[in-house]
């Protein structure tokens, strides 16, 4: 039996995607968590929100790719990067301090910038997943 990929819906505001979880411990607990409903923070070109759940830090970045999730330890919080942050040089994406890197959007992850602070935003899993 092969493990296949863990997929989630996020939606925020009329702004949605899909995404791949990889093969962490932080994504076994966040695929655990679901559903998610937060209400959304922005900074810079990133969205993040606090889940409620202490993770340990699991090899953690302080530079993501265009599309990565992570996981900050610091403030408890999903976070959907989609373009540089005020901490970024240049043109890459620094979260504010070092995160758990544990999926990536599947598509345009720009889409999130639509998404304002205050929105709602609702994590789970894709149709068709189980537990």
């Amino acid at each position: 039996m092969t493990d296949a990929p863990r997929t989630i819906r996020i939606t925020g505001g009329a702004a949605g995607a899909e995404a791949v979880l990889d093969a962490t411990r932080t994504a076994a607990a966040i695929w655990d968590a679901l559903p998610i409903v937060a209400k959304a923070e922005t900074w810079g070109d990133e969205i993040y929100f606090d889940i409620g759940r202490a993770l340990s830090a699991e090899s953690p970045k302080a530079v993501v790719g265009l599309g990565d999730l992570g996981y900050w330890p610091p403030g408890r919080a999903f976070c959907i990067f989609f373009g540089p942050t005020p901490m970024s040089v240049g043109d890459e994406i620094r979260p504010a301090s070092p995160v758990n890197v544990f999926g990536r959007i599947v598509g345009d992850p720009t889409v999130f910038k639509k998404v304002r602070a205050g929105t709602t935003v609702r994590i789970e899993r894709a149709r068709g997943e189980a537990g």
